[in-house]
């Protein structure tokens, strides 16, 4: 059901929620029409709120608790702001839980929308997986490259790239991001980088490009001698010991590499 019929259901089902939830929904509907009027509204699955244009977008459930947005092919969309916060495993959903007294950014919110009815436009965007599935992404500064090649790292690897990435933004605060020789670099201003990652068939490589000036110096090394690093496999993400590392680093001067920060 679409149109003007699906658009009645889905108020009824609003005036239905009697609590937050309806408040919540109704909210959720305003942001989605408001970043593409053109959307269609749909009645599907038996009663789920959904927005279409050129394929689904996204629809909206009220589960007992929570009210739950997934779009359609989240997994494609960049996520700058991190509104996904459920379905994170998948290869082609994502969805937003939002609990009694969540808010929720409106403007990345809306262009969350506006990817995803690009992507049903024009297709699968993302980039070519490169030897051992490192993501292939022209270099530029800033968080936006980051966060694409975050999304692109395959499987489990993306959850290993989004926790190292908040990770190093919560102990960093003014941390800077570029990427690199299709890795992403971390580091501070008038100091340099400190950080890089990159991705291999059965980890993930982290480089602390000062290394061997830490304690205790992560466990690898190579050629360079003042650079160590660490392989994260699946589940091996320690995260007390990679911020204990992030902190030093961060603190210390960092290689000048590609520009001066």
């Amino acid at each position: 059901m679409s149109g003007e019929s699906a658009s009645r259901k889905i108020d009824e089902r609003i005036a239905e929620l009697d609590d937050w939830r309806g408040e919540k929904l109704s909210e959720i509907r305003r942001m989605i029409l408001t970043a593409d009027p053109e959307l269609v509204e749909e009645w599907k699955w038996m009663g789920t709120p959904t927005w279409s244009r050129g394929g689904v977008v996204a629809v909206a459930n009220a589960h007992k608790d929570k009210v739950r947005i997934t779009f359609a092919h989240g997994a494609e969309l960049a996520d700058p702001k991190r509104l996904f916060n459920t379905g994170l495993d998948g290869s082609t959903r994502r969805a937003i839980d939002l609990f009694e007294g969540d808010t929720i950014d409106a403007a990345a919110f809306g262009a969350l929308v506006r990817q995803a009815v690009d992507y049903n436009a024009t297709g699968p965007t993302r980039p070519v997986l490169l030897s051992g599935g490192n993501p292939q992404i022209k270099k530029a500064d800033g968080d936006t490259p980051v966060q694409a090649y975050i999304a692109a790292m395959p499987g489990w690897k993306s959850e290993v790239g989004r926790r190292l990435d908040a990770l190093i933004e919560s102990t960093v605060p003014d941390v800077r991001k570029a990427v690199r020789w299709n890795s992403p670099f971390y580091g501070v201003e008038g100091q340099g980088w400190f950080l890089n990652c990159h991705v291999f068939t059965r980890h993930v490589k982290v480089t602390f490009l000062r290394g061997a000036s830490l304690d205790p110096m992560p466990p690898l090394s190579g050629k360079d001698p003042d650079a160590r690093w660490v392989n994260i496999g699946e589940g091996e993400f320690n995260e007390a010991q990679l911020e204990t590392w992030i902190r030093q680093a961060a603190a210390i001067p960092g290689w000048p590499g590609f520009d001066t920060l």
